[in-house]
């Protein structure tokens, strides 16, 4: 699919292994989830247009180079979501966050809405929609519905893991949004969950069950 990238840099992979092992505890796997976060951010947001600027240095006047295009809005879906936010803005600092909240329906699998908050001006901002498992792909489907509802048309997805299932979910609903990964694994569980996966990441965030 020409629309996902798959980050393979040496330490968004070596950073990955660590978040999948189960021995990994909460507070570890949050410092790595928004670790990894940042690193996929760099490379996500690689294609935003510049401009040259004047810029004086202690020495003389230059040119250097300033972002020109639209600003920025991250979407986390609700809850695992929450736990990429801070690396995102850790690189661009300036963006808003809204929030939409999303839970899979345990038995039918399908994505049940139950919250949506964007910010008001998300037509003139290049948003961000993320969630760490991109599963079924169900729950990122009706997150870029809202976004596009409400106006917003430059829109990217990131996430840590995708099912190959999820990523043809997502292409037939919506070709015109690029993802950003770290892995795509083999498939989908009869439950839902990603092979091999990392398990269920709001769980892990936030040492739930």
């Amino acid at each position: 699919m020409a629309a996902v990238h798959v980050i393979d840099h040496p330490l968004v992979q070596h950073k990955l292994t660590l978040l999948r092992d189960e021995q990994t505890g909460p507070k570890e796997f949050r410092e790595l989830l928004e670790e990894i976060s940042m690193l996929i951010t760099y490379e996500a947001t690689r294609d935003f247009p510049v401009e040259e600027v004047p810029v004086r240095t202690p020495l003389e006047e230059t040119r250097g180079r300033s972002l020109s295009g639209k600003k920025v809005a991250v979407v986390p879906i609700l809850r695992a979501g929450l736990g990429m936010v801070g690396g995102i803005l850790r690189l661009v600092p300036a963006a808003k966050v809204g929030h939409v909240g999303i839970y899979r329906d345990p038995e039918s699998l399908r994505p049940v809405e139950y919250y949506c908050k964007l910010p008001t001006d998300i037509a003139d901002r290049d948003v961000i929609v993320c969630d760490p498992m991109l599963a079924t792909g169900g729950s990122v489907v009706e997150a870029v519905r809202y976004v596009k509802n409400r106006g917003g048309r430059s829109i990217r997805v990131m996430a840590l893991i995708a099912a190959p299932e999820g990523l043809r979910h997502l292409e037939r609903h919506h070709p015109d949004v690029e993802v950003y990964l770290a892995a795509v694994d083999d498939r989908l569980d009869e439950h839902g969950y990603i092979r091999p996966g990392l398990g269920d990441a709001g769980d892990r965030l936030y040492g739930t069950r």
